[in-house]
């Protein structure tokens, strides 16, 4: 059987969007699929974390943020959290770093526990990748 793993380091709006696009697809298609959300890749599942995310290029002050999502909204492209929910539903995984949010001073009570399935070392995405066909790093 196929599976997928996806690690998430950059913090970065479109390339954690990215991240959910592509998982989606894997579920969708029955690829069991993971994602291993560390360092600033971390960020997006605090409280609030969608909201917060810059965009990894042209940010401007978050005028290119408003501009993507105005973009997102024509296209009728799936918000973060449309993208996040549909992916839990298809039986996608969430693995949040506990390395990183003791690096990082990032609490359980931080996180959007409604998202994540299990928090775990590096330790914890090995044994999650060791199967897998495709990893990705976003």
């Amino acid at each position: 059987m196929k599976k997928a793993t996806i690690i998430v380091h950059s913090g970065s709006f479109d390339k954690v969007l990215s991240a959910f696009i592509i998982g989606n697809g894997f579920v969708s298609m029955g690829i069991p699929t993971s994602i291993f959300f560390t360092f600033w890749g971390l960020n997006a599942l605090k409280k609030k974390g969608f909201k917060k995310l810059p965009l990894s290029k042209m940010n401007f002050l978050g005028l290119g943020r408003l501009l993507i999502k105005l973009k997102m909204k024509k296209y009728n492209v799936a918000s973060f959290e449309k993208l996040a929910e549909s992916f839990k539903k298809l039986g996608g995984k969430i693995i949040a770093c506990t390395m990183t949010m003791e690096l990082m001073g990032i609490k359980y009570e931080d996180l959007r526990k409604d998202l994540i399935d299990e928090y775990g070392t590096v330790g914890k995405y090995c044994y999650e990748s060791k199967d897998a066909n495709i990893t990705l790093f976003i």
